[in-house]
This record gives C-alpha cells, sequence and structure tokens, in this order.
C-alpha cells in the first residue's frame, strides 16, 4: 500500500458539486482526484439553458460546466473518467484510508467525497420501457427535435417538467402537460412562462398507458376527480416525474433514506468517518444547481479541516 499514490481526497462524480468540491480542495491544496463515469456535467447538461443560477441570466449549461471545470483544473485536481463500484476501508498502523474500487484499478484516499448525483424516475406505465426511444424520453433537450410539428405530452409538475415543456412548445405543434395535482410544485414564474406559451394543462390526471405499437402512438388518462378515462393520440411522452440518486454502488454503506438519498449533517459528513456527500445524491429540500454548489463547497471545507484533526 505504501507504494501506491494515497489522496488526501478522492470526489466521486464531476457534477456540479463533484467540481465545485474539488475547486475548494485543490483552493485548501489537498491532493485531489475527481472520478467521473461519463462525462463531467451531470444532470444539468440535460437542460435546455440556466437562468437561475446567480451572475447568469441565461448561460447554457454546457458553457458553466467548462467553466467550472477549467477553474478546477487550474488548481492542479485531475479528473479520470473511471466508475466507482466500490468503497473499501483499509486500516494500517496509523490512518483510516479508503479504496475505491473502479473497473480498471483501485484508488486510496484519506476521505471521500460522494457527489453522484441523480438520474431521471421512471414511473413504470404499461408501455413505458417498451417504447422507451421510441417516443418515450426523459430528455426534452436531446430529442426535441425529433418531434417538431407533432403532439407531445409531458408528465410532471415540478420545475424541470414546466422547462422542458416551454422548450417543447418551440419544436412540437401542441404540448400537453400532464400533472395528478390541481397545483404545480413549480416555480410561478416557470407556470407563468408556460402559460404564455399556451402549454395545454391537464390537471388532477394521470397517464395509466403508453400505447402504440412500435412507437407511440397515444396516452391513455384518467382524471383522478371524475374517473373519466379518454385517449390522447401523440407522437411523444416526456417524463418528469423526480430523481432517483446514484447510490447503488454503497451498497448501503453509509445511512441513506427509503430512496437511496444519502443522509448527512450539516457539515455534509455521513454515517461513516472520513466521508462525505454533496449535491443531488444527499437528502435535501431543494435540488438546484446553485445547492449542489455550495454543498461541494461546505463538504470541501469539512473534509479540510477533518484532515487537519488526523
Amino acid at each position: 500500500m505504501s507504494q501506491q499514490q494515497i489522496y488526501d481526497l478522492i470526489i466521486i462524480g464531476a457534477g456540479p458539486a463533484g467540481l465545485t468540491a474539488g475547486l475548494y480542495a485543490g483552493r485548501f491544496r489537498l491532493k485531489t482526484l475527481i472520478l467521473e463515469k461519463l462525462i463531467p456535467g451531470g444532470q444539468i447538461i440535460l437542460t435546455n439553458n440556466i437562468e437561475n443560477f446567480p451572475g447568469f441570466i441565461n448561460i447554457l449549461p454546457q458553457e458553466l460546466i467548462e467553466r467550472i471545470k477549467k477553474q478546477t483544473e487550474t488548481v492542479e485536481v485531475d479528473i479520470e473518467i473511471e466508475e466507482a463500484k466500490e468503497i473499501d476501508s483499509l486500516i494500517d498502523a496509523q490512518n483510516l484510508i479508503y479504496k475505491i474500487k473502479t473497473q480498471n484499478k483501485d484508488y486510496l484516499a484519506k476521505s471521500i467525497i460522494v457527489a453522484t448525483g441523480a438520474r431521471a424516475r421512471t414511473l413504470g406505465i404499461k408501455g413505458e420501457e417498451r417504447l422507451n426511444g421510441r417516443g418515450v424520453s426523459y430528455c426534452a433537450t436531446c430529442d426535441a427535435p425529433l418531434f417538431k410539428d407533432k403532439r407531445v405530452v409531458v408528465i410532471g409538475g415540478g420545475d424541470r417538467a414546466l422547462e422542458e415543456a416551454v422548450f417543447l412548445s418551440s419544436y412540437a405543434k401542441k404540448v400537453f402537460l400532464i400533472h395528478r395535482r390541481q397545483e404545480f410544485r413549480a416555480a410561478e414564474i416557470l407556470v407563468e412562462k408556460a402559460k404564455e406559451a399556451k402549454i395545454n394543462f391537464i390537471l388532477e390526471t394521470v397517464v395509466e398507458e403508453i400505447l402504440g405499437k412500435d412507437k407511440v402512438e397515444a396516452v391513455k388518462i384518467k382524471n383522478l376527480k371524475t374517473s373519466l378515462v379518454k385517449e390522447i393520440p401523440c407522437e411523444g411522452v416526456f417524463i418528469f416525474a423526480g430523481i432517483v440518486p446514484n447510490t447503488d454502488f454503497l451498497k448501503n454503506q453509509l445511512l441513506q433514506d427509503e430512496s437511496g438519498f444519502i443522509i448527512t449533517k450539516e457539515d455534509m459528513s455521513t454515517s461513516r468517518e472520513a466521508i462525505f456527500a454533496a449535491g443531488d445524491c444527499r437528502k435535501k429540500s431543494l435540488y438546484q444547481l446553485i445547492t449542489a454548489c455550495s454543498e461541494g463547497a461546505i463538504a470541501a471545507d469539512s473534509v479540510h479541516k477533518y484532515l487537519l484533526k488526523r
């Protein structure tokens, strides 16, 4: 073990939380490595644009992520494209050292920040899995151009659903937004934008089935107040029903809630010594770009203070 490099900190995930943690860790002069299984950016790069990050009225997510990435690299933080598969703890005579296993090699670190983010939640609607990629989508930014002058259905009532519905309206002939409640969870400004974009709201309603043989042809919906069932012809269904944390690899090594979100203290520390968490993989009340960045900074500061005491 003495011949292998031991990092002060390994950050798992290069989304906004992970990159910001890397930036702060580098400024603390901690020997830091970021492991990312795909490409830096996380979920945010699937959105169309960013309007609520301080200092930027409107900026493309790819541009903002690239700026943060370059800034992080200036403080000598390395990023490697490797997927963390497992975390093991090793005890030597003096220190607690964690081993992070990936497909290709093992990495050693005195501390870890888990910033693996989350992924889109599926609904389990009949026809959803079968027609995934055949009209069913979870990313309007990725697939909106495929539905030019067509009819699409958006399922959801949060910020992401409203944002993506508005984005889709610039391509699709007609956009239906289906939400199971009477009121939206989204910010009021987004609701106003959706109304201006002439989105067709269908409230207190659920989608019972996505219909189509080889591609989406319609959705079967049910009104929760009247129990009326009917079909809406459409060529696309976009689902924005929340997120699922990317914490499966932890195999219950950290305290998590029933949905798999990591439970932390205010300093981002978890139930295991020297392991911290930040971003959308963490249980919290607001899942936004700005909170991910702030949590990354707090986690890095907490790591620095922890290592000073070791």
